[in-house]
């Protein structure tokens, strides 16, 4: 492999999910099974319309879910050669930006919140920025800034022949 193409950072960004789809299955009917519980005494006793707003709030649970999974899709990924910094985003519906700096140009900015921690980071060049890792909390946008960094630092070194 040549030198010049020789990838020093790489990095596949995405959204953080608390429950695994069949978590998420299986959290939707344990709260549909409970909902029907709950109702059915009201049914017993005549309020009806007790039942379909339960129902209603698991149908909402689902929907919910649903979305948050497929919002789930979407991911960035970040390359750092010493002759090329890539930023390629992917939305939860597959549309694709991609953006391409010289690492020797290129700065990463930081936007940081006392209170908050690392807020947003952007790469900067030639009067272009484009932020990325939104989705991340401060503590994976801080450990991602010192990773590209780093990978920035080595690439203004240049390729190492030999």
């Amino acid at each position: 492999m040549d030198a010049a193409e020789r990838t020093i950072y790489a990095a596949r960004l995405r959204p953080h999910r608390s429950l695994t789809r069949a978590q998420g299955q299986a959290f939707v009917v344990m709260f549909a099974l409970a909902a029907a519980a709950v109702s059915a005494p009201f049914f017993a006793m005549g309020a009806w319309p007790v039942v379909g707003f339960l129902g209603l709030d698991a149908l909402a649970m689902w929907a919910a879910l649903a979305l948050s999974f497929r919002a789930a899709r979407a991911y960035e990924d970040v390359s750092v050669t010493p002759i090329e910094l890539a930023l390629e985003k992917v939305s939860a519906r597959g549309a694709r930006r991609s953006w391409r700096f010289n690492p020797v140009w290129v700065r990463l900015e930081r936007e940081t919140h006392e209170a908050y921690g690392l807020r947003r980071l952007s790469l900067v060049s030639r009067g272009q920025a484009v932020e990325f890792g939104g989705f991340l909390g401060p503590d994976e946008k801080a450990t991602v800034a010192r990773d590209v960094s780093a990978a920035l630092e080595e690439a203004r070194r240049g390729p190492v022949f030999g």
